[in-house]
């Protein structure tokens, strides 16, 4: 009877867009807001160091586990859970509970503008003394549990936290009510420079096997892949990377040792093109359903100096949109400007 009412059923495009959202939320935040991301997608953010890729993450993290609403209080989040894997082991907790704090004050009727300081604590002791403002503790709490962290030192337990990471996301959801909705990695590239000096990576032991570089890659996908037939979830990984010759607008040149053999990949950027060394396996490259490159911009660097913000540039490169999205990174998060 539910096939065939199913089958026989209407619905407006209005009901049919309700329930889809319901089911498989879009992420509606730069520079993701391009493409319709869905469960099941995996998307790779690259770029060079300090390209604010894991502040991406982090505001995507925000409005995952933030609820759509709170006491009356319109929020806009997607109230499910994070887990994020740290392999960069640089993430900076209290940045997370700014961007947290900055959103749930501003939907209370804050200035957004205003410049936070974790020292300045005169600030938010106003906040919560101002009751149209009220910092609400008790929704800053609800929403960080639903933040799942985990921090890997090497690819050994990188493999062995996807090896188990099936049961965890298991416990998590009978705990919270809800599921994992995005799979943060950050960093994908974090151990394979080390892991390509290495001859081999041992398991413990004279009688274990042990993994090569292609390898463990291979475990990987093979481990995120049989996790997403159980766990549905949108993966976002970011992956460091070195640009290439024509990568700065202001003329500096990087040449490239002929000992690397690494693919060069060239990306047309605007009237400009960008070039930058693919060095992940063949297997995780093949895995990756979109990608973004994110830059620092060259332009207006006299002007930013006195702004206090700093101006990257993205740009989708799978699928290829060729357009520029332009972002600033504040306290309170990541914004596009014209």
């Amino acid at each position: 009877m539910a096939l065939k009412a199913w089958i026989n059923g209407d619905e407006s495009a209005k009901e049919m867009l309700g329930r889809v959202l319901t089911e498989r939320p879009f992420l509606l935040l730069p520079p993701f807001h391009r493409v319709p991301l869905r469960v099941g997608n995996v998307v790779e953010v690259v770029g060079p160091s300090h390209s604010a890729k894991t502040e991406i993450l982090m505001q995507a993290a925000v409005s995952c586990i933030l609820p759509k609403e709170w006491n009356g209080v319109h929020y806009g989040g997607l109230e499910h859970l994070v887990m994020f894997l740290d392999l960069d082991c640089r993430f900076d907790i209290l940045r997370l509970a700014q961007l947290l704090k900055h959103r749930i004050v501003e939907a209370n009727g804050s200035n957004s503008n205003v410049n936070w300081d974790e020292n300045d604590v005169g600030v938010w002791e106003d906040i919560k003394k101002e009751p149209k403002i009220a910092y609400d503790e008790d929704l800053f709490s609800t929403s960080m549990r639903r933040f799942l962290y985990v921090r890997c030192y090497n690819s050994l337990e990188f493999l062995a936290t996807l090896k188990t990471l099936c049961h965890r996301l298991q416990k998590e959801r009978e705990a919270h009510g809800v599921s994992v909705h995005i799979l943060m990695i950050d960093s994908i590239g974090a151990f394979y420079w080390v892991d390509r000096a290495s001859t081999s990576l041992s398991l413990g032991g004279t009688n274990r096997k042990s993994l090569s570089l292609q390898s463990v890659s291979e475990i990987v996908v093979m481990e995120i892949q049989k996790l997403l037939l159980v766990h549905p979830m949108l993966v976002l990984a970011t992956k460091p990377t070195i640009l290439g010759d024509n990568y700065s607008t202001s003329g500096s040149k990087r040449k490239w040792s002929s000992q690397d053999s690494s693919d060069l990949r060239t990306v047309t950027s605007g009237s400009q093109k960008l070039s930058y060394r693919e060095y992940m396996p063949p297997v995780w490259q093949s895995f990756v359903t979109h990608r973004i490159l994110v830059r620092a911009s060259d332009d207006d660097l006299a002007n930013r100096r006195h702004q206090n913000y700093s101006i990257y540039l993205s740009e989708w490169s799978f699928p290829s949109l060729n357009f520029l999205d332009k972002l600033i990174v504040r306290d309170a998060g990541v914004f596009t400007v014209s």
